[in-house]
């Protein structure tokens, strides 16, 4: 009878499918570092990402654990005498010293005062030449001149111009008028603004309720005279009646009333936010 033949015992060591499975195992980590070193981090993102979980999950630099020392943000209230004193050291003292930073506050009033400067002076030469104009055609006793950094303002009388509780101009005011349209068409390169006013004494009539329908008409009657009789563009020119509520000199006198009774006209600057 023929004997079995006893099978060879198994070499010591690991199985040979484990060798071949490592040897598989390195070329996939080999081929994934071969990809990572390829590969581009946006440095930008990840600070992005770190920062959304340290806002989310408290996570502060350096691994801190506590706004504090000693005591875990875990405890509560514990620490809350204390959070001020942390936003103050992340940069909220910071922004409120640029906030209230006197060089910035000094840097803009200069600048400020440059450009106020620069509108005082374009009146100033703007006002030189209305006045040569308005003494050229013998009218100084007849228009009150005065400027300010925005604009350059001519003043009429009211008795000049109307009659008593009338928006009506009156013939020897059209020859003024006349004047006051050929200064305007020379030197205005801006906005021209018309305002009426009137002293307080009340009125109540039909056509004028109140001081404020009568210096709104006595405007508007400027302003027909100047559109009418010169080429100034309608749309660079406004009208308003200001009533009483703007006087230049004392209502409880006769002459006061006199002078509050007037049209003013506004040449503006260039430079002027009007």
């Amino acid at each position: 009878m023929a004997r079995k033949k006893k099978e060879d015992a198994p070499a010591p060591g690991s199985p040979a499918w484990m060798a071949t499975f490592s040897d598989l195992m390195n070329l996939l980590l080999c081929f994934f570092v071969l990809l990572f070193s390829m590969s581009s981090v946006d440095a930008k993102k990840f600070d992005e990402v770190a920062a959304s979980f340290s806002q989310t999950f408290s996570v502060f630099t350096a691994g801190a654990l506590s706004i504090g020392d000693g005591l875990l943000i875990s405890n509560g209230v514990s620490q809350l005498n204390e959070l001020d004193e942390y936003i103050n050291s992340t940069g909220k003292a910071q922004e409120e010293t640029e906030e209230q930073d006197p060089l910035a506050d000094s840097t803009l009033e200069g600048a400020l005062e440059t450009v106020e400067g620069e509108m005082l002076a374009e009146s100033e030469e703007l006002a030189e030449r209305v006045g040569e104009a308005i003494s050229e055609a013998g009218m100084d006793e007849l228009i009150e001149m005065e400027y300010t950094s925005q604009y350059v303002q001519l003043t009429l009388n009211g008795a000049l111009l109307f009659q008593s509780g009338s928006a009506e101009l009156n013939p020897e005011a059209e020859e003024v008028l006349t004047q006051v349209g050929i200064i305007l068409e020379r030197y205005s390169e801006s906005i021209i603004e018309i305002e009426g006013h009137t002293d307080s004494v009340p009125i109540n009539s039909a056509m004028y309720p109140s001081n404020n329908e009568l210096s709104d008409a006595r405007a508007l009657a400027v302003f027909y005279f100047i559109i009418e009789n010169t080429n100034l563009d309608p749309a660079m020119i406004k009208h308003s009646g200001r009533g009483e509520y703007c006087p230049i000199a004392d209502n409880s006198t006769a002459e006061g009333r006199a002078l509050n009774r007037r049209v003013e006209i506004k040449i503006y600057n260039t430079l002027s936010t009007f």
